[in-house]
């Protein structure tokens, strides 16, 4: 008979095989992935931001990868409908879906009956890029700073506008009127398109909105920037204080766009994913058509990304809770 000691030495061995044996069984499939085309779900229709960078990303993984990656547009509920499809497709890196400020940061306060958990059912894998909220008046408002606008909302009833409840846009509001302690009237609209307009017109005082929505106004004077949400001014609009140098430090909100596949997804397939997604966030090209779009590359790991989404939880969690800015 085989002593204890004997018994335990054979039970290691068996586990050290086993274990090295997956080892090398997933080293080989990252090294053989991909060995088909690959669908990135857009949870949002065509033309928006999110589809020309997941187009953009995909021709660059295409080319590097050597297979096709093929968007895959399902827009509805905010992003949630074509969220919740990734979150049940086979976890081998086939299906990848682009995961925003509204899906992965918001959407699980705003939507109690949400089918999906953004880290429980995903493996981020990185952070594509960045886009600060601003802070934009309408010129016939007479708000020459964030100042005149804490003053006048302390004395006058002022309206906001967002592209809808429970949007960035509108809960950025909400955490500014909190941390400047006045009162604000939310009038939401179906897009920032036609909330600008009522700014324009001077029917609606301000708005939040990310940089790539508001820059050409800004720019040709319809819309006058009062601050932006983000820690350092931007390079966009460098002219522009940020709001925590105007008297309320650590106040920050960015839109963002990142990458993730379905949780379990083999650890080698998501590294050569994350390496394939950081080299092409390198390249000219796509470093200049992000520029165009505002936004500034990240290209982080899945724990930095993942530890990111964490923190955008608990802050639009909050943002939420004030508002109330629940959907049945």
């Amino acid at each position: 008979m085989r002593s204890f000691l004997e018994e335990r030495v054979m039970t290691l061995a068996g586990s050290l095989c086993a274990a090295l044996a997956l080892a090398l069984a997933s080293s080989v499939f990252g090294q053989q992935y991909p060995v088909k085309p690959v669908r990135i779900i857009v949870p949002f229709p065509p033309g928006q931001a999110t589809d020309i960078l997941a187009r953009l990303l995909g021709d660059q993984l295409s080319k590097s990868l050597g297979q096709q990656f093929i968007v895959d547009n399902r827009p509805g509920a905010g992003g949630s409908l074509g969220t919740d499809a990734a979150a049940k497709a086979a976890p081998d890196g086939y299906t990848l879906v682009m995961a925003t400020t509204a899906t992965f940061g918001i959407n699980p306060s705003v939507y109690p009956k949400l089918g999906y958990d953004p880290l429980r059912d995903f493996d981020p894998i990185s952070n594509l890029g960045l886009t600060p909220l601003t802070l934009v008046a309408s010129p016939k408002a007479n708000l020459g700073s964030l100042k005149d606008l804490v003053a006048k909302a302390k004395t006058s009833e002022i309206n906001y506008a967002s592209p809808g409840n429970g949007t960035a846009s509108h809960l950025t509001m909400e955490l500014f009127r909190t941390a400047a302690g006045v009162k604000l009237n939310h009038v939401p609209f179906k897009g920032s398109s036609e909330a600008q307009t009522q700014l324009f017109s001077g029917e609606i005082s301000v708005m939040f909105d990310a940089i790539p929505g508001v820059l050409a106004p800004i720019k040709s004077g319809k819309l006058k920037a009062l601050g932006i949400a983000s820690a350092e001014r931007s390079q966009f609009l460098p002219e522009v204080p940020t709001i925590a140098e105007q008297g309320y430090p650590g106040f920050e909100a960015v839109g963002w766009i990142g990458i993730a596949a379905p949780a379990r997804t083999p650890e080698p397939v998501l590294k050569t994913l994350q390496l394939a997604i950081a080299n092409a966030l390198q390249q000219p090209d796509t470093k200049k058509r992000m520029s165009e779009l505002a936004f500034i590359p990240v290209g982080d790991t899945p724990v930095r990304f993942s530890a990111f989404i964490k923190a955008e939880n608990a802050k639009w969690a909050k943002a939420v809770k004030e508002s109330g800015a629940k959907v049945d």
